[in-house]
């Protein structure tokens, strides 16, 4: 059956092609962006679809409307991005999950919040289950997005508790594909950007902190899984590949798919820059019979496609 849905921060990498997914099944879509780190080019396929509605709002201020369903994804997600203005990151956090639980109360509309990896800070378990509790710095260059999504998670679970809101709480480990900004900073971004144009690659430290990356289709199916799963499994669920991979290994992976001429050079480690990065996702295996079916290679080929064409 078809439903009204609602997209915050849909005109981003991950909430466009969520969007699209959506779409592509029959559903009605509502997309809000403030449009800070989302691009009108990543919904203008959309904007024709009488389906596919499109208001540029912010989050931090109420939001009303009749909906089935709400995705919360709106928070600029790269260091570059929600470092940038700090405050307004935090609000976007806390503020964006006040107004959206109070939507989802006001109208009976099941939640699902994009939580974050960063959740666990710099993890001391590995890899991180959702009963680990985190190693975060309250009070470092990350927290504004650490310590912003860990008080949405408070929120949602107290929403549940005390108001009977259905909620999701999804924990998104490092996400790739078409449409990521190409100067967000991301790992990801960053090196095929600087293959393409045949530059030095930067890696920090020895490029042995080690992340795992989901390519964003895989991303998408899980989490519309989650979505429509048992009202019961509120999560919180890590959702994530758990094939790791060390930053150099990466660095030269992108070097071999693009055939660039780029060095790899070494800059010292930012602050708070975790070392290791990896889900257990055993519990999104158990629940949803979700896990990802992307190899590496297939999903950075197609990366470097689309990177090719915003060049």
């Amino acid at each position: 059956m078809s439903k009204r849905i609602l997209v915050t921060g849909g005109a981003g990498f991950l909430g466009s092609h969520l969007c699209h997914y959506l779409l592509e099944r029959g559903n009605e879509v509502l997309c809000i962006d403030n449009m800070f780190t989302g691009r009108r080019k990543n919904i203008i396929p959309f904007l024709d679809n009488p389906n596919f509605e499109f208001i540029r709002h912010d989050v931090t201020m109420p939001f009303f409307a009749e909906v089935d369903e709400i995705y919360n994804l709106a928070c600029p997600a790269s260091p570059i991005h929600y470092q940038y203005n700090a405050i307004k990151t935090i609000k976007t956090s806390v503020l964006g999950a006040v107004n959206m639980l109070g939507l989802a109360k006001r109208v009976r509309a099941r939640i699902l919040q994009a939580s974050t990896s960063e959740v666990y800070g710099d993890p001391l378990e590995h890899p991180q289950k959702e009963t680990y509790w985190g190693h975060v710095n309250p009070i470092g260059p990350r927290s504004c997005y650490d310590e912003g999504k860990r008080c949405a998670e408070s929120l949602f679970i107290n929403y549940h508790k005390f108001n009977q809101v259905r909620i999701k709480i999804l924990r998104i480990f490092n996400t790739y594909g078409p449409r990521m900004d190409p100067n967000d900073g991301r790992v990801i971004s960053n090196f095929i950007m600087q293959a393409l144009r045949n530059e030095d690659i930067t890696v920090f430290g020895e490029g042995r902190q080690s992340r795992s990356f989901c390519y964003v289709d895989d991303m998408v199916r899980g989490m519309v899984a989650f979505m429509e799963s048992d009202p019961q499994f509120t999560g919180p669920c890590n959702m994530g590949n758990p094939v790791e991979f060390s930053i150099l290994q990466l660095a030269k992976e992108i070097i071999r798919l693009t055939g660039s001429s780029s060095s790899i050079i070494y800059k010292p480690l930012p602050e708070d820059d975790p070392m290791q990065r990896r889900p257990d996702i055993s519990l999104a295996t158990e629940k949803l019979g979700w896990k990802p079916e992307t190899h590496l290679e297939t999903g950075l080929l197609k990366t470097i496609e689309y990177f090719k064409t915003v060049l």
